[in-house]
């Protein structure tokens, strides 16, 4: 089979196009066909940093559309040929790959493999953001880090269909700024964000940030809670060193900090995240959430996707087409 892997880590041009073994399910696992594969911020991290990655040569990939090909020992409830996204623990960038039975769903009727592509990441974590983790009220206030991107897209539509009284965002450019008001955002800030939020609420600050960042970011962000507000993290783009929070941070407003991985929920708690799935996946099948693919490239070219994700530039959803 066709697959895209790298062998030693560095930028796009360490992607290779191969020839591999095709793989076979085990017990509990379930192997599809792609039709198309998500790029996704943490493939560029896998790449350059070696992150998620337990060995080299490695395939990245963390979600699909396709066919059902083959079904592990004791895997009920799905057929050979049935259509299904999945959420993979890599091995995506390929004609075949594998996923545990747990997160692979069944598409919602209607739904297109391509449209399905873009859901298994991006959606449930939007999702997990607002409600699960976020824990979003009708008439509180909340702050997206990249506002423009798959999730912050998504994030956009959910808090707006929440109830959110207002929904900012920030963002890197001013092209960005524009495509995310067309999704949810009553104003985007363009790069430095604490005093405009502190403007823009009348000095109170929001209830909820979603930051996937860190670092410096992360703390602006705290210091842009409102009393008893709420900051989720659920990443680390800038590469800072792990950050802690304290005392002095948390205390005098009553503010408070979790985290959220989609990833490492689906080793610790593959039930819990069965269920937020498909309470994701309903928003997309009835019209609240919808993301749009901005740009799609065929298999070969995943290097092309990933130099385009890596300018910062890109906006939506980006696929590769197997």
């Amino acid at each position: 089979m066709r697959a895209v892997e790298f062998q030693q880590y560095g930028g796009p041009e360490v992607l290779r196009a191969v020839a591999a073994e095709v793989p076979e399910p085990g017990p509990g696992q379930v192997s599809v066909d792609v039709a198309y594969t998500g790029v996704n911020f943490a493939d560029l991290k896998a790449r350059a940093e070696g992150y998620r990655v337990p060995r080299l040569p490695y395939v990245p990939g963390l979600e699909v559309s396709g066919r059902v090909r083959a079904l592990g020992a004791g895997v009920t409830g799905l057929t050979v040929g049935q259509e299904v996204a999945a959420l993979t623990e890599g091995g995506a960038y390929a004609e075949v790959a594998v996923a545990e039975a747990a997160t692979v769903f069944p598409l919602p009727p209607g739904m297109d493999l391509r449209t399905a592509a873009t859901l298994p990441t991006v959606l449930p974590t939007a999702y997990a953001l607002i409600h699960s983790v976020g824990r979003l009220q009708p008439g509180e206030t909340v702050l997206v880090q990249g506002a423009a991107g798959g999730v912050g897209t998504a994030a956009g539509r959910l808090a707006r269909a929440a109830g959110a009284g207002a929904v900012y965002g920030v963002v890197s450019s001013a092209a960005k700024a524009a495509y995310a008001k067309e999704h949810g955002y009553d104003e985007v800030f363009t790069g430095a964000f604490q005093e405009p939020v502190r403007q823009a609420t009348g000095g109170r600050g929001v209830d909820l940030v979603l930051d996937p960042v860190g670092g410096d970011t992360l703390r602006a962000g705290l210091a842009s809670l409102a009393v008893f507000g709420r900051l989720v993290s659920f990443g680390n783009a800038s590469s800072a060193e792990p950050w802690s929070v304290g005392q002095p941070e948390l205390y005098p407003l009553g503010v408070s900090v979790s985290g959220f991985s989609i990833l490492t929920l689906a080793r610790t708690a593959p039930a819990a995240l069965r269920r937020l799935s498909e309470l994701a996946f309903a928003t997309a099948a009835d019209g609240t959430v919808s993301l749009p693919v901005t740009a799609e490239f065929p298999l070969e070219e995943a290097a092309e996707a990933h130099r385009l994700m890596g300018s910062r530039t890109s906006t939506g959803k980006l696929l590769l087409r197997v």
